[in-house]
């Protein structure tokens, strides 16, 4: 609950203080007990400020990532079904602001923008003397760029919502104002733009663990992605144009010119492979250590029998409209790394793995392979509901999509752009397209971020009347398996414009009435 968030911020902050983590490698959520050290001795070398920010890659996230992302960012667009009465109201758009995961969506998000207000707010004054202004702006400039990809996601989903830059100014308020979009994509934009400033340079190389913080070249990608939803496409197209140039991030796959050839799309999503050079942003899960934080997306993606433990609940099946969109199942390389056929074999899963012929993830009589990793010896640890592979927030093979679609819409050389779409479909295994349209990219756009949860945006960004005729148009149904062959249950739901966004939780406006008021100018004067 907001005002409950509120009236606990210094203990928030406190205890975002306290979240200190030792390396970057294998133990980068691992810390020592908080009783090891004392504030007085907090911040006071390269070392500890380096550290302050490995929290915010992961602990505030899960709830987001775990319960809420997929609901939105597949079962609303109509990537995935459910049966699942928890979530089966992101499809059929009767989603209230009484649904538990919206209360979810609002409290991991400005968790997240808590614990990175307070280094923010913190570090300026509280680093000792022999810590360098370089690594005291660069921690601050990860926890402005972790705040910045907070707000957008609460923006995309609830639209005005109450920007919050010091959580200890609120501690005795009770009402919060919300403020209008176009402030809140201000504010991303100026915490981008510090991170962009202040973040290190980096070069994507083959040791993966130094790859696992975002840089100044992650700022600059996802800015342009900012602008691309802003419809400001000549600076979309120039800052994806530079960041391409710099070469910092690579293709995972592919032919040398186009990428790293040591991978492939499939890759991706190996575990052994997190952090590699296509991966801009992603959260760092882990396993071990007594503070550290696992993944749960395996435990609700995977069938059972998959992961070696009781989990593996197939909450979610790619949908029939899904698997109908996918240009050649069987030169698409992108399918079998995203959905599992009846009978396909998986030999790097479980030393070896055949799906059932029996598969039906909810109805659909497919299953989902993406994000699903395996046993433990399979993937390089995990227990139930918790497993080390990270989840990309973005990736290269997106910010090629967003410079394809930022030159398409006049920002900048179509040829350019082309050329980058055809670089994600030749990845893919696909021909090239010669001439692309807008809507040639939202396609693959789909494909290649599928169960990646951002399909429910690239609808709704299209406008009001695309997205209502589209969602209105997609196949939410089930395939009835009592007949030979199976025939399809058709199921379809109409949104309407309110739908487009998601209602604030119920027990935010009873604690905070102000969100629903008229939003109210921030002041980005008191900056």
């Amino acid at each position: 609950m907001m005002m409950k968030k509120l009236n606990n911020a210094k203990i928030i902050a406190i205890a975002a203080l306290l979240l200190f983590f030792p390396s970057c490698s294998e133990e980068f959520l691992e810390r020592p007990p908080e009783d090891s050290y004392s504030v007085a001795d907090f911040y006071k070398t390269d070392d500890q400020v380096i550290s302050s920010t490995n929290h915010l890659y992961s602990k505030p996230w899960f709830n987001f990532i775990s319960n809420v992302a997929w609901g939105i960012g597949e079962l609303s667009s109509g990537n995935g079904r459910t049966w699942d009465p928890r979530n089966a109201d992101f499809g059929n758009f009767a989603i209230t602001g009484e649904h538990g995961t919206l209360t979810q969506a609002w409290e991991s998000l400005y968790a997240v923008i808590a614990q990175s207000n307070s280094l923010i707010n913190t570090l300026p004054t509280a680093v000792g003397e022999d810590v360098s202004v370089e690594v005291t702006n660069n921690a601050i400039g990860e926890a402005r760029f972790v705040r910045a990809t907070a707000y957008f996601y609460l923006v995309r989903i609830f639209g005005s919502v109450p920007i919050i830059a010091d959580n200890t100014e609120y501690v005795l308020e009770p009402v919060v104002p919300r403020n209008p979009e176009e402030d809140v994509y201000e504010f991303i934009k100026r915490d981008l733009m510090f991170a962009m400033e202040n973040l290190d340079d980096n070069t994507r190389g083959s040791n993966y663990e130094e790859n696992a913080r975002v840089s100044s070249g992650s700022a600059k990608a996802m800015l342009a992605k900012i602008y691309l939803y802003e419809e400001n496409y000549s600076e979309a197209y120039r800052l994806a144009d530079e960041v391409i140039n710099s070469g910092e991030f690579k293709l995972y796959g592919g032919d040398a010119e186009d990428g790293d050839p040591s991978g492939s799309y499939y890759d991706l999503f190996l575990t052994e492979n997190d952090n590699n050079p296509e991966s801009i942003f992603a959260l760092q899960w882990s396993t071990s250590g007594q503070y550290a934080e696992g993944n749960g997306l395996q435990s609700l993606f995977a069938q059972a029998g998959i992961t070696g433990f009781s989990d593996g609940y197939s909450a979610i099946g790619p949908s029939l409209d899904l698997q109908e969109a996918y240009e050649d199942k069987e030169e698409d390389l992108r399918y079998y790394a995203t959905i599992m056929d009846p009978g396909a074999v998986y030999p790097d899963l479980n030393d070896g793995y055949t799906v059932s012929e029996n598969v039906n993830h909810q109805g659909t009589n497919v299953g989902i392979k993406k994000y699903v990793v395996g046993n433990a010896a399979s993937n390089g640890g995990g227990g139930m509901q918790s497993y080390p592979n990270n989840t990309y927030i973005l990736r290269y093979a997106e910010l090629l999509l967003i410079h394809a679609e930022a030159a398409l819409m006049g920002g900048g050389s179509v040829a350019e752009g082309t050329e980058s779409f055809n670089k994600v479909r030749r990845r893919a295994g696909l021909e090239n397209i010669e001439n692309p349209t807008i809507d040639d990219v939202f396609q693959e756009r789909r494909i290649e971020l599928a169960f990646e949860f951002e399909f429910w945006y690239d609808v709704v960004r299209r406008g009001p009347d695309f997205a209502i005729n589209f969602l209105a148009q997609t196949e939410r149904g089930t395939f009835n398996n009592d007949t030979t062959p199976p025939t399809v249950a058709s199921e379809t739901f109409t949104p309407n414009m309110d739908d487009l966004l998601f209602p604030y939780p119920s027990n935010e406006t009873q604690n905070n009435p102000a969100l629903l008021e008229a939003p109210v100018p921030y002041d980005f004067d008191e900056e």
